[in-house]
């Protein structure tokens, strides 16, 4: 293996992007969801967190259904070689399960980890270098939901299979979707997960989830952000709530939002923000789905559900789609 990694990073996360994306998420109060995976400290923080809340490495029905869609989206592909593209790729460990059942069916294998922390795309590298030639592993960092031009760069001749794990939460549907539509091709196909709402009723199975947010772990990741910006914990609380999305759309979120109890001034590239006490600022929210929610939002962008597997608890969902284009 070489001591050096070449990696890909769009314009969307060049430094001057990155600038201007943190000045707003602090002028509107609302932080992009990217800057909790900025640093490697971040990072690590948030792998510390998936250990040990995440369904597929809690939950063994739950690593049952992602190794039963995987083995489902091996058997549909035909071609001699496949391009899997990891969008949120976070550890790639998911994905490198796919690489390794596809290379067993004897599949030339290509791989983008594709995230928006340059660590994290690395570390899926590294997982995925376990089962795959390094020349034919091709990390992106990108920010999803700001770049627009996705398809002329991870879309290649090998045919494709997207993969789109854990990341449907933190991101308005509207905005990824149409973007997640426009990388899958006619008779390609995409593994989507989403986190769910377990039960019949979407309130009771809101309030039941819940606490997959509002513990220390994710608090402290949390946290960091604003922790690096100069503020301290007693400046205010981190208060976590179930609200309901955009009006027409149906779904529920839970948002972290963190209440300022004391003023405090934040100074980046000199520019100036004063939270007065009783300022709220989102720091967080991740959108929790039904399978009958997820089957109708993928429709929307022409994607059809070919087959789905949920847990015995109802809180994970994996669904294997199609382009119905």
């Amino acid at each position: 293996m070489s001591s050096v990694a070449s990696v890909r990073i769009h314009t969307s996360q060049f430094p001057e992007k990155v600038r201007r994306d943190l000045l707003d998420s602090l002028r509107t109060r609302r932080v992009n969801h990217k800057f909790h995976y900025d640093s490697v400290r971040q990072t690590q923080k948030w792998l510390a967190l998936h250990r040990e809340y995440s369904p597929s490495r809690c939950d063994e029905d739950c690593g049952a259904i992602y190794e039963k869609s995987f083995k489902a989206a091996v058997a549909q592909i035909k071609a001699k070689s496949v391009h899997v593209i990891g969008l949120g790729c976070g550890g790639g460990q998911k994905d490198t399960q796919l690489l390794k059942l596809l290379k067993a069916r004897g599949k030339e294998i290509f791989y983008t980890p594709c995230d928006v922390s340059t660590a994290m795309v690395l570390t899926a590298r590294q997982t995925a270098l376990a089962v795959m030639p390094e020349k034919n592993c091709f990390p992106f960092v990108c920010d999803l939901a700001t770049a627009d031009d996705l398809p002329d760069i991870l879309v290649t001749r090998h045919p494709s299979l997207v993969t789109f794990f854990g990341m449907i939460p933190n991101f308005e549907p509207q905005i990824i979707l149409p973007k997640l539509a426009a990388l899958v091709r006619p008779k390609n196909f995409l593994l989507f997960s989403a986190n769910l709402a377990p039960g019949a009723d979407y309130a009771t199975g809101m309030k039941k989830v819940l606490p997959q947010y509002d513990n220390p772990l994710t608090r402290d990741w949390l946290m960091t952000f604003l922790l690096d910006l100069g503020v301290e914990r007693s400046d205010g609380k981190l208060v976590f709530e179930i609200k309901n999305g955009p009006a027409g759309s149906g779904l529920k979120r839970i948002v972290a939002d963190f209440h300022f109890t004391r003023a405090r001034r934040i100074e980046v590239d000199g520019e100036r923000f004063d939270f007065h006490a009783g300022e709220i600022i989102q720091l967080f929210f991740s959108y929790r789905y039904t399978p009958e929610r997820v089957r109708t939002i993928l429709n929307r962008h022409s994607l059809d559900v070919c087959d789905q597997w949920t847990t015995r608890s109802e809180e994970e969902g994996v669904f294997l789609c199609r382009n119905s284009e």
